[in-house]
């Protein structure tokens, strides 16, 4: 069965991805997944690569702009290490771009992250980077906030047995 998702050219010249499913739809994915992705797109975006004006629309009528520098840099690499023409690699790109965002207006997330200075980057939790690898996506194709709050609150963002932050810490360069 082939699931390989179709691409076209809007008139503007954004690369549209067409996605026959809705985002909520999109499959869980691997944490290393997100690891991966989050090094190609910081790579990426270090090196001044700059991607297509890209965008996404879904079935049922749902459609993401990527009109950012950064999330169309993000989302080049990525489509180059997962494809952005199957559910996983799309699952992937809006899952870590869903991540980025929510880190940005999310202050409860304070301590499953620790911004360093120039390139250290950022440390994330464990914890974090799994519950937005399996957090549902939205009707838009953002993370579930409720849903990962509950997740990394309550401890449940992996196997069960204690959960133990500081030796859980995956070093991210940004």
């Amino acid at each position: 069965m082939d699931t390989g998702f179709s691409r076209a050219v809007a008139d503007d010249g954004t690369e549209l991805h067409l996605i026959p499913m809705a985002p909520q739809a999109l499959p869980r994915v691997q944490k290393r997944d997100l690891e991966q992705a989050w090094e190609a797109a910081t790579d990426a975006a270090r090196a001044g690569f700059d991607g297509p004006r890209r965008g996404f629309r879904f079935a049922e009528g749902a459609s993401l702009a990527l009109n950012d520098r950064d999330a169309r840099s993000w989302a080049a690499a990525i489509d180059r290490t997962a494809d952005l023409s199957t559910p996983h690699g799309v699952s992937v790109c809006l899952r870590l771009l869903a991540l980025i965002d929510l880190i940005g207006r999310a202050s409860w997330l304070g301590p499953f992250i620790r911004a360093a200075r120039g390139r250290d980057g950022a440390w994330f939790d464990g914890g974090l980077l799994q519950a937005a690898s399996i957090t549902r996506l939205t009707a838009a194709g953002g993370l579930d906030e409720a849903a990962m709050r509950a997740m990394l609150l309550n401890g449940k963002s992996g196997p069960p047995g204690p959960r133990v932050p500081d030796q859980e810490r995956r070093r991210c360069s940004a």
